[in-house]
């Protein structure tokens, strides 16, 4: 995965940060979904690659509990980078809690956590209430 995860990265659009992020999300029928994260000069239309791979998902017509594994690498970092806490919303939104999310460091690390642990007090439609 993690070679996937590094030739994917180069389709990033990152000229602010130089901070190269890919992800893949794997259904539950298997498919695969990439995303990288696109930057802006308007730092706040920026997008996530988590987010970016999740709205594609989305948008070829997959739902909420539809997702298996969500992996994630930081192309230009030996540290293993989890993601921020706009897409940890998005995720805990959309994903099942027991759903695996792997994240990588370009040296080959590896950190396995489930949607609960990365977030651990989601908030959710109940909330609304």
């Amino acid at each position: 995965m993690i070679d996937k995860l590094k030739e994917l990265a180069n389709n990033s659009y990152s000229p602010y940060s130089h901070f190269r992020v890919a992800t893949i999300l794997i259904m539950k029928d298997g498919v695969e979904i990439p995303g990288v994260n696109v930057e802006n000069a308007a730092y706040g239309s920026s997008i996530c690659s988590e987010r970016s791979a999740i709205l594609t998902a989305i948008s070829n017509g997959y739902k909420k509990g539809d997702f298996k594994e969500l992996h994630c690498l930081c192309a230009d970092s030996d540290k293993i980078s989890t993601s921020c806490f706009a897409c940890r919303q998005v995720i805990s939104e959309l994903f099942d809690k027991d759903v695996k999310c792997f994240f990588y460091s370009n040296t080959g690390e590896v950190l396995c956590v489930t949607v609960e642990e990365l977030c651990p007090y989601p908030f959710g439609e109940d909330d609304l209430k």
